[in-house]
């Protein structure tokens, strides 16, 4: 097949008016407050109106098309501007039908994507003088129908077709060489009755081909779903298929658009007709980009929502509702404006109540809103989660529930405590759940009469069970003497304890402080009492045995070179690492254990 450049060239208005239909909903809003704010800087006098409505190039194109529907073509030809023209002796009248001809062949633009602005639209291109309100071909050159700006006799500013449109124009309306396809198809009873200045069958036709463009849409877009599956795999699953059903329906309907306007034309429909439906083709266009939007928002919305449920998110969840019936109601808020903003309604006064109510609605519920608005944060941050052990301000406790307005926290006397999320989001968070391991930092306070060889001692043997037991992390194990206090001499244990949650850190804990009371015991000296407690017991002494073993030890490694201070020898800590068995021996776990229980 070859392709035919004369059918794009032909079709290529149609596409335009497409675009324009879609261009509509974020065009108007713009249009409309430029023209507000154009008014108020530029207030100028006030002209009486034109008595054929040509002030606009809305209401130019409107009052020619209302003149030909009653055949007062004469009336008709004072919306062209033919002061260059009539010196080629051409009818004004003989020139009014030539046009009417044309457009019926044309495409022209829906009436709300014409200016209503009397300085017509400024970012065209155009110049401010010219205006485009469609296309039109003579023997097969496509040209653009332009609108000319010119001054009235009262000073004010009127549109007419331009003089470059009207050179244009064939110099006489000839007889079409085959009646238009509607005429050809329709009873010519139908033919020969006129409604509104257009044959019956008009009417009855472009009926019949709303429905026709329906069935061919439908047909259209049930073939391209049934299709993709086949092209695409991952169109049969989540989240792909909802979006592939949500494009469904807001396709169809836009396609049935776009083949009622070609089809429309290419039946030989009349311009009269086809332009009192233009406003209606506008709004299709429009409800099908929301209902698409609307679509799209449900299906992205029950997708999060059934993740979040899995993960047992239940304030996501909320929030995603909350969103969800909230841009459903801005949607149909939006969508009635743009439809009544289309019908020709004012609708600046509305905008502005609404903006003005959003404002008052927002300071009247502000707590609320800050609240909402924590909540987002909470559900995007996620500091916390429900059955995280946290500390929030000066609450400790395990997160229950996260909700749209509130956190509740379950402190250790098993009290609730219910913290507004405005609030929650401000405060200080600490989160205990995440913490991968455990700080073990107690600091041991010896007797004053212990010897430089028994600190020396404790200070070894201290760290050997740190880097023999299995759950601490030997990297960061150390003892260091800290101070020579008041009535003590101190030693500062830190390391870090490899436990899964608290309870398995206090069993672990436990243990280490057990042997390091052994060993405290075994160095001969023992943990010093605070000297503001009047002890009136006998002290028992320490025993001069182990003190002399303690010496003989310390002595030992001193001469073998073995002293592990200040630090250990390498070689040394991998013989100790995991050398002490943990749970200790004799315990009913390391019985289980060795059972394999």
């Amino acid at each position: 097949m070859v392709f035919n450049f004369r059918i794009l060239k032909r079709y290529s208005a149609h596409f335009l008016f497409v675009f324009f239909t879609l261009s509509a909903l974020t065009s108007y809003g713009q249009d409309s407050f430029l023209k507000s704010d154009t008014a108020v800087a530029e207030a100028a006098p006030a002209l009486p109106p034109d008595s054929l409505g040509r002030r606009t190039p809305r209401g130019t194109v409107e009052g020619f098309i209302s003149a030909v529907a009653e055949e007062n073509y004469e009336k008709a030809a004072m919306y062209l501007r033919t002061d260059k023209v009539l010196k080629r002796n051409r009818n004004k009248v003989k020139l009014a039908q030539a046009l009417e001809h044309v457009m019926n062949d044309g495409t022209i633009f829906p009436y709300t994507l014409m200016s209503n602005d009397e300085k017509g639209k400024q970012d065209d291109n155009l110049g401010p003088n010219l205006e485009r309100i469609g296309t039109a071909s003579v023997n097969n050159e496509s040209f653009d129908l332009l609108l000319e700006s010119t001054t009235a006799k009262d000073g004010g500013t009127i549109w007419l077709f331009s003089s470059e449109t009207i050179q244009r124009l064939p110099t006489q309306v000839e007889a079409a060489p085959m009646a238009p396809l509607i005429d050809r198809l329709m009873p010519e009873v139908l033919n020969s009755t006129k409604w509104g200045g257009v044959p019956i069958s008009h009417w009855f036709g472009l009926i019949l081909l709303i429905v026709v463009a329906y069935v061919m849409a439908w047909v259209l877009t049930k073939a391209f779903l049934l299709l993709i599956p086949f092209l695409w795999k991952k169109s049969r699953n989540d989240p792909y298929a909802g979006i592939l059903r949500a494009f469904s329906l807001p396709i169809q309907i836009y396609l049935t658009v776009v083949f009622f306007v070609i089809c429309s034309k290419e039946a030989g429909i009349s311009i009269i007709v086809r332009q009192r439906f233009s406003n209606l083709t506008v709004v299709v266009g429009l409800v099908a980009l929301l209902l698409l939007l609307w679509q799209l928002l449900d299906t992205s919305t029950r997708y999060v929502e059934k993740r979040m449920g899995k993960k047992r998110n239940q304030a996501a969840v909320s929030a995603v509702l909350f969103l969800r019936r909230a841009a459903k109601i801005a949607l149909v808020f939006v969508g009635i404006i743009m439809v009544l903003g289309t019908f020709g309604f004012d609708v600046t006064t509305g905008i502005a109540a609404l903006g003005i109510g959003g404002i008052a609605l927002a300071l009247g519920a502000q707590k609320t809103v800050e609240n909402f608005v924590g909540s987002v944060t909470l559900i995007a941050d996620q500091p916390v989660r429900v059955g995280d052990f946290c500390k929030v301000g000066d609450i400790v406790g395990t997160v229950e529930q996260i909700g749209m307005r509130s956190t509740q926290i379950r402190t250790n006397d098993r009290t609730v405590v219910t913290i507004p999320n405005g609030e929650f989001s401000s405060l200080k968070i600490e989160n205990f759940f995440h913490r991968d391991r455990f700080w073990f930092h107690p600091v041991f306070r010896i007797r004053f009469d212990a010897t430089p060889d028994q600190l020396r001692y404790l200070l070894v043997e201290m760290r050997a069970v740190l880097y023999a037991h299995p759950k601490v992390d030997p990297s960061s194990a150390r003892v260091r003497f800290i101070e020579i206090g008041t009535d003590a001499f101190k030693l500062e244990v830190f390391s870090y304890i490899l436990a899964a949650d608290f309870d398995r850190f206090l069993e672990i804990q436990e243990d280490i402080y057990l042997r390091m009371m052994d060993v405290v015991a075994a160095s001969g000296t023992g943990f010093a009492l605070s000297s503001q407690t009047v002890y009136l017991a006998r002290e028992k002494q320490p025993s001069e045995e182990k003190t002399a073993e303690v010496h003989e030890t310390v002595k030992k490694w001193v001469e073998d070179g073995d002293l592990q201070i200040p630090a250990f020898d390498p070689e040394r800590i991998k013989d100790l690492q995991n050398k002490i068995v943990y749970p200790p021996e004799g315990s009913s776990v390391y019985k289980n254990e060795q059972k394999g229980i």
